[in-house]
């Protein structure tokens, strides 16, 4: 009796297997996300210093 209950724990390991898979795409995708949207960020970051540096060098470039 005892080889018959140890025998149907089979399925276990697999569903586990799948579980685990899952979550590492899920985790994954996020990681992704995130590194994009500091990517997304810093670029715009960039853009916005750039255009303020731009506008003071006008102005500068202007008056004097």
């Amino acid at each position: 009796m005892d080889s018959q209950i140890e025998h149907s724990r089979s399925r276990t390991p697999v569903l586990r297997k799948a579980a685990a898979g899952l979550v590492l795409v899920v985790v994954a995708a996020l990681l992704v996300k995130a590194v994009i949207g500091f990517v997304i960020w810093a670029f715009w970051t960039v853009v916005v210093i750039a255009a303020v540096l731009a506008v003071l060098w006008a102005v500068k470039t202007l008056v004097w």
